[in-house]
């Protein structure tokens, strides 16, 4: 795979599969059939009742004339297939050697393979190559017949390999005319085979191969070289060039030896260069023309000068993004992977073309994986690695933050290749990147130097001229001008975190004139801000913005190639930016904002994640308490007592209610999966011996949540509304009582920050509660957020009047600088004596049940589930 010329990992030697040798010797008396088995995974938890499918598996079959043989399961049916094949060679006492022919198999080979393209079966065929030979029978004189070396090299690279494995001064040439039929194409093999893009269109009654050498001054398309397809498969997008080199063929022994004699047309291309990957001197056309599979008419198609331009960037980390998302002057590649349901345009893997390793590592009992990606060049020498430092709970986003990583370490270089060594080693390292740069600077020595050569005055032609491109030629990012907002202000406006969409327009416009051009517009763009998944421009101006309200202003000009990119008459668009002065201008209308998820909002300002920090805070204290009994007063999903699990700790009995049972359903599988694994371990790291979860409002009394050890309540009471939220700390700790409770919830006054806004101080701003009332809740489910002043006064009167102390603390931010916690905490302690809680005269002859079992695990008898 590649990416901007970066190929991925290991280049695999020649050699058969099984199944190949197989078809050598069978043909299609070999027949193979596949059977689908179910893997049922067993969750380990009969009383949850929470059967779970498996990934479905492969097993194969395969029928020879003489027996048959069955594989193993597989997850793919390809490898189930090698399997059964594998094992059938083992049968029949045949070893698929995993090393490479030797020369003397591989000139059969070969000869085998060029006597077959000669065939009136191969010459039938639909093979696109056939189109090649059918056309050469139409060639005048001397080249009747005659085919060119390049385009069987281009149709066929098993060929290539095959002259790549020969030792030419031990083969035994016991056949001179083949040797000599085979001159022209191994002569070009052994220079080195095109691995390159192309674009142009020509059209032509003869051989269009023929037209394509007079392009290029040449006498016929003999002597061209083709590269392969960029693009689809289905694309004939080629580049063609004149052959650099050609050798002198001695016939005159049995041994077949090479005389080489260079010649070099011309300068140094460096834009046909760029797309081959090697040097290519003189002119280059780019082309879209030849035959396919789908039909044996010679096939064409228009190519534009946008589509050339279009491929340029597309070689760039954030070119495929970009082309992605058709937003080539707005889009940019995020800066950070969020979630899968909010990114937006291609993956960072799909992006970077690259392998990748993983790891899997463990924090506490739960698993982590991290991943590790490498790239090399072609000739295999290591160009970078990034060795990320971060865990993650799923696989693919261990990988996608990872490809992320590098792509941002490349983009940074293209965006300024001439950047400082020990800039670029800094930055690797905050992305934890180490690179190397004797094989980095080697791969990229051209396109350091296209960056130096400037626009020909006929970048019209259809021919690449050399010396005649600046890849990214143009004027660095400034900041905004002539910047106007209109519309009366809603007062929805996008903050950092959540999603907005805009419709917009980006017009070139000419200085001084009456005059722009339509470049880009998009009806409905959606990004997330914050994440850096648009230039920086249009976020700014965005966040300025109230949903209904329009925006102009104008920036300078981007790098050309992405002007040209999507301009829908580069030529004309080309002329303007070399003869006028232009600036883009931008138009944006903000349609729509979608609010956040909290956690989302402050996974971009806090590591670890702010949720993981108040867990942690109540885990502390929790182990310090040293209580037997715990319950969470609004559990959810059950992160609290989920993480509990992973500590030694003296808790004997955990407790969560909710009022949510699809949250309650999720706490459930996870808690028993993981109680009963730790019940089976031979030394297990909790005493938890019994566990339940009910349905059922904090608000309302319980006698069975009596008493408890400790009592949590994170980030719950703001999704009430205020008064409830006072009728839950009254009966929290005049009826439930715990020995301890923590209290957790946004302090209001953090939301500056969070959403980026500028905090005045006292003496420019007396009304503290004016410059709070432009910030928005985290959460739009919030039915309050209280200030420090507001959560202590509702905190310390109802310590006072339940005999309780109340302490303040907080996680994120700090007491001492302002504006404090972003979460803030309250701890209350209870002055009573267990015995004057006894003797509490509400407890007396009440043993009211209004909450509902959903689930409740025992260690003794393992389970029992109202599931």
């Amino acid at each position: 795979m590649e990416t901007g010329g970066l190929s991925a990992v290991a280049v695999k030697k020649a050699s058969l599969t099984p199944k190949a040798i197989i078809f050598q010797k069978f043909g299609k008396a070999a027949q193979y059939t596949i059977d689908e088995v179910q893997d049922v995974a067993q969750n380990g938890c009969p009383g949850l009742a929470i059967p779970q499918k498996g990934p479905c598996l492969y097993r194969c079959n395969l029928q020879l004339p003489e027996f048959s043989v069955v594989s193993e399961t597989f997850k793919k049916k390809k490898d189930a297939e090698q399997s059964a094949a594998e094992k059938a060679l083992d049968k029949l006492g045949i070893h698929a050697s995993p090393n490479n022919p030797s020369a003397e198999e591989a000139w059969d080979k070969l000869i085998a393979s060029v006597k077959y393209l000669f065939s009136d079966e191969f010459i039938s065929s639909p093979h696109p190559l056939s189109g090649h030979f059918r056309a050469a029978l139409q060639r005048d004189g001397d080249l009747y017949g005659s085919v060119p070396a390049s385009v069987i090299v281009a149709y066929d690279s098993k060929l290539s390999n095959l002259c790549k494995l020969i030792n030419t001064k031990e083969s035994n040439s016991q056949n001179p005319q083949i040797l000599y039929a085979l001159k022209p194409y191994l002569s070009q093999v052994h220079w080195k085979r095109p691995f390159s893009h192309c674009t142009l269109n020509v059209s032509s009654t003869g051989y269009y191969l023929d037209v394509i050498a007079r392009k290029l001054g040449l006498t016929d398309g003999n002597n061209v070289l083709v590269s392969r397809t960029i693009g689809k498969a289905s694309s004939e997008m080629r580049l063609y060039f004149a052959a650099p080199m050609s050798y002198v063929l001695d016939l005159s022994s049995d041994l077949l030896d090479f005389k080489e004699v260079v010649h070099f047309e011309g300068s140094l291309n460096p834009r046909a260069s760029y797309f081959f990957g090697q040097d290519v001197y003189g002119d280059a056309v780019l082309a879209s023309i030849g035959y396919t599979w789908k039909s044996k008419d010679l096939f064409h198609e228009d190519v534009t000068l946008q589509s050339y331009y279009r491929m340029l960037i597309n070689l760039m980390p954030s070119g495929v993004y970009k082309l992605s998302r058709e937003a080539i002057l707005t889009a940019e590649l995020p800066e950070a992977f969020t979630t899968r349901t909010n990114w937006r345009g291609s993956f960072p893997r799909e992006v970077l073309w690259s392998a990748e390793r993983e790891k899997a590592c463990t924090s506490g009992d739960q698993e982590r994986v991290r991943c590790e990606v490498k790239i090399f060049s072609k000739s295999q020498d290591l160009i970078l690695e990034c060795s990320p430092k971060e865990l993650y709970k799923k696989q693919s986003d261990a990988i996608q933050s990872a490809c992320l990583k590098v792509l941002s370490w490349l983009n940074a270089y293209f965006k300024d290749p001439e950047m400082p060594l020990k800039k670029l080693n800094d930055f690797s390292g905050s992305l934890n990147i180490q690179f190397y740069p004797k094989n980095f600077f080697k791969k990229f020595a051209l396109y350091r130097s296209i960056r130096s050569v400037q626009h020909s005055k006929t970048e019209g032609d259809k021919l690449l001229k050399p010396n005649s491109i600046d890849m990214l030629n143009g004027t660095p990012e400034h900041g905004i001008h002539c910047l106007s907002i209109e519309g009366p202000d809603s007062g929805v406006c996008p903050s950092n975190g959540c999603l907005s969409f805009i419709c917009y327009s980006v017009s070139l416009v000419i200085e001084g004139e009456q005059m722009k051009e339509l470049l880009e517009s998009k009806e409905e763009f959606e990004f997330e801000i914050g994440a850096g998944a648009v230039i920086p421009h249009v976020e700014a101006v965005t966040t300025q913005m109230s949903v209904g309200q329009s925006a102009c202003f104008t920036k300078e000009l981007p790098p050309r190639d992405f002007i040209l990119a999507v301009a829908d008459d580069s030529a004309r668009t080309l002329s303007l930016l070399s003869s006028k002065t232009c600036c883009l201008e931008y138009y944006i209308t903000l349609l729509q904002v979608t609010e956040p998820p909290e956690d989302r909002m402050e996974q971009a300002f806090f590591s670890p994640p702010l949720s993981k920090q108040r867990v942690e805070y109540a885990v502390q204290h929790i182990r310090e308490s040293c209580a037997t009994t715990l319950v969470d007063f609004g559990c959810g999903s059950g992160s609290l007592l989920d993480s509990l699990l992973d500590y030694p700790t003296s808790l004997e009995k955990i407790v969560g209610v909710d009022i949510s049972q699809k949250s309650l359903s999720r706490a459930a599988k996870v808690l028993h999966s993981k109680l009963s694994k730790k019940l089976d371990a031979v030394v297990p790291c909790t005493k938890v011996k019994s566990a339940v979860l009910y349905d059922g409002s904090i608000t309302v009394s319980d006698s069975r949540l009596r008493s408890f050890d400790i009592g949590t309540c994170l980030e719950v009471i703001e999704h009430m509304e205020e008064d409830e939220a006072s009728l839950f700390g009254s009966i929290v700790l005049s009826y439930f009582r715990p020995r301890i409770l923590i209290v957790s919830t946004p302090n209001y006054e953090y939301n500056v920050i969070l959403q980026k806004s500028s905090l005045t101080s006292q003496e420019d701003d007396p009304d503290e509660k004016t410059q709070l009332q432009s910030c928005k809740f985290r959460n739009h489910d919030h039915k309050f957020e209280w200030t420090r002043d507001q959560f202590n006064c509702w905190a310390t009167e109802l310590a006072t009047r339940h005999n309780y102390s109340v302490e303040f603390s907080g996680v994120g931010g700090s007491a001492n600088i302002e504006p404090g916690f972003a979460s803030q905490i309250a701890v209350f302690r209870s002055r009573s004596t267990p015995e004057e809680d006894k003797d509490n005269p509400s407890e007396d002859g009440d043993s009211t049940h209004y909450y509902k079992v959903i689930w409740e695990w025992d260690s003794s008898n393992w389970s029992r589930s109202a599931l």
